[in-house]
């Protein structure tokens, strides 16, 4: 009999690829989620991926009596929880909204599986919990050193799982700390759709790409890097959807508890993002040199060792595959 699996923020880029990679991997799959940051036709698109219905639960984690009702209707194998406000500089305006939807929604999760007797859970996280780098590449134990609301809102939940297993051992988790999510299905029908101005660089290059932004803003061309523009991992949405599976599988076969980086281990710079970008629609993108930004680093990469040693997780796309599929998928979006 299949596993069911519950989704929160499934609707949103990274939790709609991961339904799909678990539809693909022989989960049944349900999902929730606001529609705050995705598209209403998601579903529509899901279905036509998986060749088959979607079901979708609309409500918010902050709506206790919406997530009791959600598991009074169905038993759940696992969660893997996505539903998160997810951008550093909003965060930093905004600290309380981030702290409430992303702890307090959270910890209303857990409470609601608790009651439902459902203590396997995949957290979402991010390689912003580290911080200023001591070394690189980033590993696991590197110190945690949050500097946004978001990354100690990440650090919190974080810390509020390892307490509820030493209080309660019938608990297990996964937390995935990811690098840079890019790229897009190969179907082109999901992909990232920032409702506002992008904060991330591939989904703001796009918008350039697609005359939506007169051009790209490069913060700082003097960074000790081998073309003087910041480095960061980047690795494909399809890519990092399988290793969410890879972790819920772990869960429900072993109750492994585990805590890992999902990354590439390798570095691309701005202008290696532009170039392949440019490569992938075709044409020259705008670009002006602007300053650096307060807290942008030269260098930020992962090690991925662990999460191939334990999960057996391989990122199997590189950076020209993130870029066409990225563009693939605009372009769809914006002639459809």
């Amino acid at each position: 009999m299949a596993k069911t699996i519950l989704l929160t923020g499934g609707a949103g880029y990274i939790g709609s690829h991961t339904y799909v990679e678990l539809k693909a991997a022989g989960y049944d799959v349900v999902i929730i989620d606001n529609f705050s940051n995705s598209r209403r036709d998601v579903a529509d698109r899901l279905a036509q991926i998986t060749d088959g219905p979607v079901k979708i639960h609309e409500g918010d984690v902050l709506d206790k009596s919406f997530l009791a009702s959600v598991f009074a209707q169905q038993e759940f194998d696992a969660v893997i929880h996505f539903a998160a406000k997810k951008a550093v500089g909003e965060s930093v305006e905004k600290p309380l909204d981030y702290f409430e939807t992303n702890c307090t929604g959270f910890s209303n999760l857990l409470m609601a599986m608790r009651d439902a007797g459902v203590f396997r859970v995949v957290f979402s996280s991010t390689a912003t919990v580290y911080g200023e780098p001591q070394s690189l590449p980033y590993t696991e134990d590197h110190r945690l050193a949050p500097v946004s609301p978001y990354a100690q809102s990440k650090v919190t939940c974080e810390t509020l799982l390892r307490q509820l297993k030493e209080s309660d051992d019938r608990w297990s988790y996964g937390v995935l700390r990811y690098f840079n999510p890019a790229g897009a299905h190969d179907s082109a029908l999901i992909g990232e759709d920032p409702n506002d101005i992008p904060n991330n660089l591939m989904p703001y290059i796009a918008k350039v790409a697609t005359g939506e932004l007169p051009h790209l803003n490069v913060f700082g061309d003097d960074y000790d890097t081998p073309d003087g523009t910041g480095v960061r991992d980047y690795i494909h949405v399809v890519d990092l959807a399988r290793g969410h599976v890879q972790s819920v599988a772990k869960l429900i076969d072993e109750d492994a508890t585990h805590v890992l980086n999902l990354g590439t281990g390798t570095g691309y710079s701005v202008f290696d993002m532009l170039r392949s970008y440019e490569k992938a629609c075709g044409e020259t993108l705008p670009f002006k040199i602007a300053p650096r930004r307060p807290g942008d680093i030269d260098c930020f990469y992962a090690d991925p060792a662990s999460a191939r040693d334990y999960l057996g997780f391989e990122a199997q796309r590189g950076l020209d595959d993130m870029c066409q599929t990225s563009w693939n998928w605009v372009s769809r979006l914006r002639n459809s």
